[in-house]
């Protein structure tokens, strides 16, 4: 819990130190907020096992106000067990990734899901329903240094089937009591699993935000 606070520290520090380098005009004033930014790169290097240029490469390159980045998962289904992609790593995980600048949210989920389970012929979705809108620090290990915002989409599969490619190893359809225990936390736990089937058997869902 205190490494969780530490990090809280520094992410805020962080946001505060480059919302000044936006703004502010001051030569000694930017001065002092790189070195903040760069002391908030360091705690978190402190505090992780992550390296302190690899912090810094996630933590101090990006310019203007701080925002957080999304993240879209696919929840796709097949005769009520939801799909689950292989990593390379040995994990499990929702299809997914990050949003592409040009992409919306629909787009993207189309794009990842295709792109997971491809490589020259993979699964087509089609996007139904928006289950849940998540801060990922609020749900997923272990916490990250910058925001990220998790968007999840139930998806019809139109066409397509499963290539082994350079993301995923292969793909599967999982019942409620078959999620298996090495999940790629970091993307999706049991418990985002278990909200999609709930939204999945629900004749009218909600959709679920933070």
């Amino acid at each position: 819990m205190l490494q969780d606070k530490w990090i809280e520290f520094a992410v805020e520090l962080q946001s505060l130190a480059q919302a000044g380098l936006a703004y502010g005009k001051d030569v000694y004033d930017l001065e002092r907020y790189t070195r903040i930014r760069e002391i908030a790169a360091e705690m978190i290097a402190c505090k992780s096992d992550i390296p302190l240029e690899k912090v810094k490469n996630l933590f101090c390159n990006e310019t203007g106000y701080q925002t957080p980045k999304v993240d879209t998962r696919a929840a796709v289904f097949k005769e009520g067990k939801i799909l689950l992609v292989h990593e390379k790593n040995g994990t499990w995980s929702l299809p997914g990734g990050w949003c592409d600048v040009n992409q919306s949210v629909a787009e993207n989920t189309v794009k990842e899901t295709l792109e997971e389970t491809l490589e020259e012929a993979g699964l087509n979705v089609k996007p139904v329903r928006m289950i849940a809108v998540q801060d990922r620090n609020k749900h997923n290990d272990p916490p990250y240094a910058y925001g990220i915002v998790k968007v999840f989409i139930l998806c019809e599969v139109i066409s397509g089937a499963f290539t082994e490619n350079i993301e995923t190893t292969e793909i599967r359809y999982f019942g409620k009591e078959e999620i298996p225990e090495n999940l790629a936390l970091e993307k999706t736990n049991k418990e985002q699993i278990q909200m999609c089937f709930k939204a999945n058997e629900a004749k009218h869902w909600e959709t679920q935000f933070d």
